[in-house]
């Protein structure tokens, strides 16, 4: 937030300084040298400096969404596999499984997982699978939390905890035990999803 004010206030500097030079001058009814050549310098001077500090600003902003996107992106890529997964666990015959970047960039798919999951049971071969492709994606997951550090310490704090949630996945000795882990991770991961950046 203050990075945000400290982007827009050289803008405010500029805007004010041309509108009371103009608002200042134009009152004067002495015609002089100064107010004919300088002052009409001085607030073309202000009016681009707005302008062009304005611009920067919004590429600038642009440029930061679009890493923090990227950032997100790669973050959630990595728990593409367990998504994938669990996707396959609830499908039934004659089923096709979710696209891979449906996986990775929408949000909703969670929210459907959690219902599937609420609704129907993993069968043991699905559940072995889960449990090691956490244990397999762990490292990852564990090494990304400096990519959520960048995006703010909120999302660092959520990706801690589902790093966590895989752990307990891929330790977890029995099926209440996994499908609750898996339950908890995937309403961290929503909470993950629904922070903004």
């Amino acid at each position: 937030m203050k990075n945000k004010y400290l982007m827009y206030a050289p803008m405010a500097v500029f805007g004010i300084s041309a509108f009371f030079l103009f608002r200042y001058f134009s009152y004067q009814n002495t015609e002089t040298a100064f107010r004919d050549n300088i002052v009409p310098e001085l607030i073309g001077f202000c009016l681009e400096g707005f302008f062009w500090i304005g611009l920067l600003s919004y590429f600038q902003k642009t440029r930061e969404m679009q890493r923090k996107n990227e950032l997100w992106l790669s973050l959630r890529g990595s728990l593409r596999s367990f998504l994938s997964y669990l996707d396959i666990g609830f499908l039934e015959d004659n089923a096709e499984p979710i696209p891979s970047k449906a996986l990775e960039n929408d949000p909703a798919i969670i929210q459907l997982l959690i219902e599937k999951l609420d609704k129907q049971t993993l069968d043991l071969e699905s559940l072995q699978m889960i449990k090691k492709t956490c244990l397999y994606s762990l490292p990852l997951v564990r090494d990304l939390v400096p990519v959520a550090a960048q995006l703010s310490a909120t999302h660092m704090r959520w990706w801690i905890a589902i790093s966590d949630d895989m752990r307990r996945i891929g330790h977890a000795n029995d099926r209440d035990s996994i499908e609750k882990q898996v339950m908890l991770l995937l309403k961290n991961i929503q909470e993950f999803d629904d922070m903004t950046y």
